[in-house]
């Protein structure tokens, strides 16, 4: 805004003393102050406003002036209330070194005049923002992605002090400028958004995190070309990125609204193009599936794997370890939802690393679905592979046994289910609700064409083990697949009653008379490998006393703790209840 602007403003009640031929100055700022030297808070461009409380008498008007003059402030407005009248002391230094002085009427606060300027030159960066913005989005949709959305951020936060950030809805920092998000408070907005839109509340969402607001913008593409609608929320729920906004955007007028609606359709555009990036190595990966459980021969597979390894680890000298991960989107109700392509989306999007950034971080992940399932074929690069001996290659035929691999004992390199579900289950399991469940396997490591099927069953038979689980998100890993974990799932619901209710339900019920802690006793025993002494100091008990309740758990189910038949009855037992 203009100088001239304010004078012509009647209801701030300026009146001109000087600098008729300057109003033409632009102003970019106000700013209030008192001292006799303000300038190591002035950058130019301000409206200063004064009460002259730093003037003692006539010679420290000029002095004042200078400073204010060489830090190249638009103007000066000295309030009347304190001496009644602008001094001609004042008027003169402003004269001799053309700064523009205005008088401010004694029932004028400089409140209402702060409030004027900051409101008039925030509205005019918000429509240069505006132009800056629909020139990106003209850019965007015809021809290539200029700087991407951080150049857009970058925007918010030069030109209207906004700090903003894209968000996966995992919580991941897809894009963002200046301080980056801490993972925690991500996580929470994503969740925060997630409960938001299953709840039907139209965006922005408002979320409070760690004592600050933000405004929660949804992503997605409204514009021409853009994918028709999803008829449920389910489909596009898990997958949709956000706009986080610290601030709170309620008291926002339409036009800052609208603003920020055309900045996430920019985004969206953007995020559009990454999607169809996507195609080539989705493409990749369903002829891999396809050709695994059509059982066709390993060098047809491998020929493939070969065509799949420059692009997914392009400059790759030695061909990878492959794990295949298997996830399953469920939905309870009607099964209006299509889950393969839900399912699809989310395990690409998990299968990224959460710090990762970049362009695209998930360009070396290949998934496809097939009916409700979608299949992830990961490559692992091996510096330094081993080579297996001959009279292994020769024993099974060139193809590596499942379980064998570098991730065989869930400790070595790669993808380890529980890992890849730590950082994501809060924000997904809120936009699963109450009506949807995520269910992952992952297979051991694998390095040949051969091994591939056998690590697509056993990423498929870990699923199952993670479905049979309590919670809305839930994984297993292949490791799971060599012990009683893997048998608990499938024993029919009343079997499991009716064996866990002979051997505890006396238990129970004698702890519940009596607060014996028998279960407790129990579990620690066994944890102990039947150890008196180890047991008895965990419990912090006398060993006598943990013989006593030992000999009443044995007097009460008539089972004797010192066989191994019985302690492995009770492990299950207590495994399954």
């Amino acid at each position: 805004m203009r100088l001239r602007a304010l004078l012509e403003t009647d209801a701030l009640g300026l009146r001109l003393l000087g600098g008729e031929d300057e109003l033409d100055r632009a102003v970019r700022g106000v700013m209030t102050t008192d001292l006799r030297d303000p300038s190591r808070y002035l950058s130019g461009g301000e409206l200063v406003l004064t009460g002259l409380a730093w003037r003692r008498d006539a010679a420290d008007s000029e002095p004042f002036v200078r400073i204010l003059a060489a830090a190249g402030v638009a103007g000066l407005a000295a309030g009347e209330a304190e001496l009644g009248a602008v001094p001609d002391d004042l008027v003169q230094a402003c004269s001799r070194h053309r700064l523009p002085l205005f008088a401010v009427h004694e029932s004028v606060a400089f409140a209402k005049i702060t409030e004027h300027v900051v409101r008039q030159v925030s509205g005019e960066r918000a429509g240069d923002l505006a132009a800056v913005v629909d020139r990106h989005r003209r850019l965007m949709t015809s021809g290539p992605a200029g700087g991407g959305p951080e150049v857009v951020l970058d925007l918010l936060g030069s030109d209207l002090d906004l700090r903003a950030w894209v968000l996966s809805p995992t919580g991941r920092r897809v894009a963002g400028a200046g301080a980056p998000l801490p993972a925690d408070v991500a996580s929470a907005l994503a969740g925060e958004h997630l409960a938001a839109a299953r709840a039907g509340r139209r965006g922005p969402h408002r979320a409070q995190v760690g004592g600050t607001t933000y405004s929660l913008f949804p992503i997605r593409n409204t514009g021409r070309g853009a994918a028709p609608a999803a008829r449920d929320v389910r489909e596009t729920v898990l997958s949709d990125w956000l706009l986080a906004v610290e601030a709170d955007a309620g008291d926002w007028p339409a036009a800052r609204l609208d603003l920020l609606q055309g900045v996430t359709q920019l985004i969206a555009v953007e995020r559009d193009r990454r999607d169809a990036a996507r195609t080539v190595r989705r493409r990749l990966a369903q002829e891999v599936l396809e050709l695994v459980q059509a059982g066709a021969a390993p060098a047809e597979v491998a020929a493939r794997l070969r065509v799949a390894a420059p692009v997914l680890l392009p400059g790759l000298g030695t061909a990878p370890h492959w794990q295949v991960v298997v996830a399953r989107v469920e939905w309870s109700g009607d099964g209006a939802v299509e889950a393969g392509p839900v399912a699809q989306s989310l395990l690409e999007e998990v299968l990224v690393d959460p710090a990762a950034t970049g362009a695209d971080p998930a360009d070396r992940i290949a998934v496809a679905h097939s009916g409700d399932e979608a299949i992830a074929l990961v490559p692992l690069p091996v510096a330094d592979p081993a080579p297996a001996s001959d009279e292994d290659t020769a024993a099974d035929g060139g193809a590596e046994r499942p379980g064998t691999g570098a991730a065989a004992d869930g400790a070595g390199p790669g993808l380890h289910a529980e890992r890849l579900l730590a950082a994501v289950r809060a924000p997904l399991s809120a936009g699963l609700a109450d009506d949807g469940r995520l269910t992952l396997g992952v297979s051991a490591t694998v390095h040949s064409a051969e091994g591939l099927r056998g690590a697509l069953e056993e990423a498929r038979h870990a699923r199952r083990v993670a479905a049979a689980r309590p919670g809305r998100v839930c994984a297993a890993g292949h490791h799971e697949l060599a012990s009683h974990v893997l048998l608990l799932p499938f024993v029919p619901d009343d079997v499991r009653r009716a064996f866990t209710a002979r051997l505890l339900d006396p238990l129970r019920d004698y702890d519940r008379r009596h607060r014996a802690e028998l279960i407790p006793t129990l579990e620690a025993f066994l944890d102990c490998d039947g150890s008196w002494t180890r047991c008895a100091t965990r419990l912090h008990l006398h060993v006598n006393t943990l013989r006593y309740r030992v000999g009443r758990i044995e007097q009460l189910t008539d089972r004797d703790l010192s066989r191994l038949e019985d302690k492995l009855d009770f492990f299950l037992a207590l495994r399954m209840s």
